[in-house]
């Protein structure tokens, strides 16, 4: 099939592009129909002709797919891709690929960030000051929390990909030692970090922060066994998915003060209820799955999901997972 013949559909596209940047680089490959958002009351209508099925968070399962008898490729606008039902793409014959390494930049300041942020907080400082803190104390200093440094601590990265290779060198730059747990130690290890088993990993680190994929094996990593293995000051930090995380088990250690605290980008509802228990934590920072959200990195998304209608025009395997 040539490029300019191509039907292809965007399913919700608004978190990747709200208006900011363009959608030229896909455009090139033929017609490109773009919807912020779908439900279950009109992605059909919008798919149901298309080639190509771009999509972030929708969920195409077996059953909707049996539906697109048009489709022959799905480029996922993310590197997560849990939200496809691989199996039944491949008994079908239909291609996915998804988009490696985009947000290794941004999803790692987001997690330095987190974790500067956490021992410093300095917004909280910031507030209170401009609500007359500072200007009634009677000393020239004070803080409402002591801080701490991060140089000599521990960061315990799980996964080291390209997302996680990134946490660990800004991490090792702040002086910090750095351990990982990789299913690849030998070929993606680094001379500044030590590879070493999961139990080393939760008994050693003072933060840890989870980068592999949601899948059978790493679902509920985090659990109330890994969770009883952690330091008493530990942080946690989890930019990857939402189901790497027991939430029960979370909460009922944040609440008896199991670990020092959790910092979660992601969560297993999103958007989660508005009563959800983490809220209620004061040791429990939430943030609204936005460390991959830097104009820089959806620019690269754009840029490398663009090259994978170009894999698969060629019937090439790069980027392709089913």
């Amino acid at each position: 099939m040539q490029g300019s013949n191509l039907s292809m559909v965007v399913l919700d596209g608004y978190t990747n592009n709200p208006g900011d940047i363009s959608w030229e680089p896909i455009e090139r490959y033929g017609r490109l129909d773009v919807y912020d958002r779908s439900d279950e009351s009109n992605w059909l209508d919008r798919a149901k002709h298309a080639n190509l099925v771009l999509l972030n968070k929708f969920v195409l399962d077996r059953k909707k797919l049996e539906s697109l008898e048009n489709l022959q490729g799905i480029i996922v606008l993310a590197t997560g891709y849990n939200n496809v039902d691989l199996e039944a793409c491949r008994s079908r014959g239909i291609k996915v690929y998804n988009a490696v390494g985009y947000g290794a930049e941004s999803v790692a300041q987001y997690v330095i960030a987190a974790m500067l942020a956490w021992q410093t907080r300095i917004e909280s400082h910031a507030m209170d000051v401009r609500q007359g803190g500072w200007s009634r104390c009677p000393d020239f200093s004070y803080t409402l929390h002591a801080g701490q440094e991060i140089a000599g601590k521990t960061m315990g990265v799980v996964g080291f990909g390209k997302i996680g290779a990134s946490v660990g060198r800004k991490a090792y730059g702040l002086g910090m030692n750095v351990v990982a747990y990789h299913k690849h130690p030998e070929r993606d290890g680094q001379p500044w970090m030590r590879m070493v088993s999961v139990e080393e990993l939760l008994k050693t680190s003072d933060v840890i922060s989870l980068h592999v994929p949601l899948t059978d094996q790493t679902h509920q990593f985090i659990n109330a066994d890994s969770l009883s293995k952690m330091q008493s000051h530990a942080l946690l930090i989890n930019t990857g998915r939402g189901g790497l995380v027991d939430e029960d088990a979370l909460a009922y250690a944040l609440s008896n003060k199991l670990i020092q605290g959790a910092i979660l980008d992601v969560l297993n509802q999103e958007p989660p209820p508005a009563d959800h228990p983490f809220y209620s934590l004061p040791n429990c920072w939430v943030t609204p799955h936005m460390a991959w959200t830097s104009k820089q990195a959806r620019m690269r998304l754009i840029s490398i999901s663009a090259e994978n209608i170009g894999h698969f025009l060629a019937n090439e395997d790069i980027n392709r997972v089913a």
